[in-house]
């Protein structure tokens, strides 16, 4: 049954009210373009991307490793879209040039295990190499596990850090060199001291013209004043740490070059606590008959009876059978 006209609902005009509305309308079409620009990047074909960071991708690596290291994973920063899909900008950013500043990390990490499949509790120093597509080595990175228990496995990862201006782009990471030594010799960590007061390490060395140097360094972090005089005393051990054979520890240098300085006869030096010593290893890698030799690891007292550290320079002693020690001497305030 039909309602009364007087009790039907009136229905307010449109047209006025859309008519108030059309200016606001036009003003929001005339908008919609910058509206839309916010937050997008056109790919040139109609569709767009946002324009918020592609997270980084992380694969898995199936790595044999060596020496019981082995990279497990690697993350790399994942590809922006390629320059001409992005016209609005006038400088497009691409995974290739992601962490060309060296002040800024790359964003490429590199998981690794290391095992312990000996018999003593062991430190490690691992060289981690970077490389591009190519294989070309684009940097190297190093990291020192300490303390890893007999069957125990360890697990890290390592960054590439930074790189240099048009550095090509990561795509993989090997590892490159590995040493081990017994945690009781390892060099103490930095900062830290040892029980005897006393720090031996060694530095990263200088070579030139087939000339290698490389210092020892003595750092009384302890309480008492410590005295050394003379030479420190070395061991060379090859890649299972046993003795090397057929190298001649010489007492200074002037039998292998007179370009690291003339011979200073060795004298008492006692170090109070803070100070420090160095001595040096110097030698000539020149390769002639015969067979190369290799020293991988030095262990180092720095007087007799004192406690061993066993330090990794790299001899690279080539056939000449020689290596010459330079003696203790008080190192300069720093």
């Amino acid at each position: 049954m039909s309602r009364p006209a007087s009790l039907r609902p009136r229905l307010a005009p449109l047209r006025p009210r859309l008519a108030a509305t059309a200016p606001f309308l036009a003003a929001l079409a005339a908008i919609a373009p910058l509206l839309t620009a916010c937050g997008t990047e056109s790919t040139g074909a109609g569709n767009t991307v946002a324009s918020a960071a592609v997270p980084p991708t992380r694969t898995q690596v199936d790595d044999p490793g060596k020496d019981g290291v082995r990279i497990t994973s690697l993350t790399l920063p994942s590809a922006s879209p390629p320059a001409s899909a992005s016209p609005a900008r006038s400088h497009p950013v691409s995974a290739e040039s992601l962490g060309t500043d060296p002040d800024t990390d790359s964003g490429v990490i590199a998981a690794y295990e290391v095992t312990n499949e000996g018999t003593e509790t062991l430190t490690y120093s691992v060289v981690f190499t970077f490389m591009s597509g190519d294989g070309g080595a684009v940097t190297n990175q190093s990291a020192t596990v300490r303390d890893v228990r007999p069957g125990k496995t360890v697990r890290g990862t390592v960054r590439a850090g930074g790189l240099p201006p048009g550095a090509p782009r990561i795509t993989r990471a090997e590892v490159l060199d590995v040493t081990k030594i017994p945690a009781g010799e390892a060099p103490a960590e930095p900062g830290t001291c040892p029980a005897s007061g006393i720090r031996v390490s060694a530095d990263e060395g200088d070579a030139a013209m087939g000339l290698r140097v490389v210092g020892l360094h003595l750092d009384n972090c302890g309480t008492r004043p410590y005295t050394v005089e003379g030479y420190p005393l070395l061991e060379l051990l090859d890649d299972d740490r046993e003795p090397v054979d057929g190298v001649k520890i010489l007492d200074g240098s002037g039998e292998i070059t007179t370009g690291a300085g003339p011979d200073e006869q060795p004298r008492p030096v006692t170090l109070r606590p803070g100070e420090s010593a160095t001595a040096g290893l110097v030698w000539r890698n020149t390769t002639e008959s015969g067979t190369p030799v290799n020293v991988p690891y030095v262990r180092v007292r720095a007087k007799a009876g004192a406690d061993p550290v066993t330090v990794t320079p790299g001899l690279d002693l080539g056939t000449t059978g020689k290596l010459g020690v330079r003696p203790w001497k008080k190192a300069d305030p720093r």
